[in-house]
């Protein structure tokens, strides 16, 4: 049955830790909305096996499940008394992900208010042991689908460490490459619009929208994106047209600074949260992408990052940044490798349908 959250759960958000207070060895994670922690800390304000619901930022409607005592953040709400078994009303609210960050609010600063989260319907089987069924097979799949990310997470490492073997590492540059900024290989950088579009469901006469969450793979994700409408989408267009070998990088929330290549005709466009790069014709796009997402851009990334509630990495910053552009015979002989490696990739999804 169709039912309110406030209805059968109670929620509140944390409190705010400063983000330079935070302890590397804490011994509790620090929760402040998004998919991953910001950070640890000493002590711990929520119990586990809680479900928690982003409040706030570019992640504000992502629902989360953590096990083990933690902190929770301001932009973070955390559930509470609610249904016994904790673990069925987060797959009930993950079904939902798409009509959560359907209600945020916020051109700027999108975030969920306590009223509309309350006033969120969702079907809700009051059976407990048709809850328990649920649970079961739901977290089968979870724990299958976690031992393939696990794989490519190993395939992304291995990419890596062909880069550094290839063409070593800024600080020493034993190889005596041509160091360049992000800036000096690019045509075009630019982010997507600053104001929380209008979506619609009508995937016929809509058009695609892409954000940050859609490139945490390293690849555009086609899946889970939204759609816009078409009066939009012109306005959006004229100021930016997405084409082909095109780098999208996050640049907002937790996950910033990862990039994927566009390697399609698709017409689509850009939230704020991600940055379009257009590589020139020095630089390989697939050698440009695992640039960007080596560790040691990770870590001008850091160096760089503005915010304290919901990071954020701006334009000046992104066109600065310094990478290797080797001569493109070497580039080309590393996208090969890459190409060869990330046809493994496939295998995950055929295995996932499978499953």
């Amino acid at each position: 049955m169709k039912v309110k959250l406030s209805d059968i759960t109670k929620y509140s958000k944390g409190v705010q830790i400063n983000g330079d207070d935070l302890i590397d060895d804490g011994e509790y994670i620090y929760l402040n909305g998004g998919i991953n922690p910001s950070g640890r800390w000493s002590s711990s304000n929520v119990s586990g096996d809680t479900v928690t619901i982003s409040e706030g930022g570019n992640s504000s409607g992502y629902v989360n499940y953590i096990t083990e005592p933690f902190w929770c953040g301001a932009h973070c709400y955390y559930l509470y008394e609610g249904p016994s078994n904790s673990k069925y009303l987060y797959y009930a609210l993950k079904s939902q992900q798409n009509r959560l960050f359907a209600i945020r609010s916020g051109a700027c600063m999108p975030n969920i208010k306590k009223s509309d989260l309350g006033n969120f319907e969702l079907e809700f089987d009051y059976n407990e042991r048709k809850q328990d069924e649920v649970v079961a097979v739901l977290s089968g799949v979870e724990l299958v689908i976690a031992r393939r990310q696990k794989e490519l997470e190993l395939i992304d490492e291995l990419i890596k460490a062909r880069f550094v073997e290839m063409f070593g590492t800024l600080h020493d540059n034993e190889k005596s490459f041509k160091v360049v900024t992000v800036d000096d290989v690019c045509t075009l950088i630019k982010d997507g619009t600053h104001q929380t579009p209008q979506y619609t469901e009508d995937r016929q006469r809509g058009f695609k929208f892409l954000s940050s969450k859609d490139v945490m793979s390293q690849k555009i994700d086609w899946t889970d994106i939204k759609y816009i409408p078409q009066e939009l989408h012109e306005k959006l267009y004229a100021t930016i047209k997405p084409q082909r070998n095109d780098i999208l990088m996050s640049k907002n929330g937790v996950n910033y600074g990862v990039a994927a290549v566009n390697d399609t005709d698709e017409v689509f466009d850009i939230y704020v949260s991600l940055a379009l790069l257009r590589p020139k014709n020095s630089i390989d796009p697939v050698f440009l992408r695992c640039a960007i997402n080596s560790p040691e851009t990770k870590t001008q990334f850091d160096s760089s990052i503005k915010g304290i509630g919901v990071p954020n990495l701006y334009l000046g910053e992104i066109k600065k940044t310094k990478i290797f552009l080797p001569p493109m015979e070497i580039q080309k002989e590393f996208v090969l490798f890459v190409e060869q490696v990330d046809k493994s990739k496939f295998v995950v999804p055929k295995v996932l349908d499978s499953a």
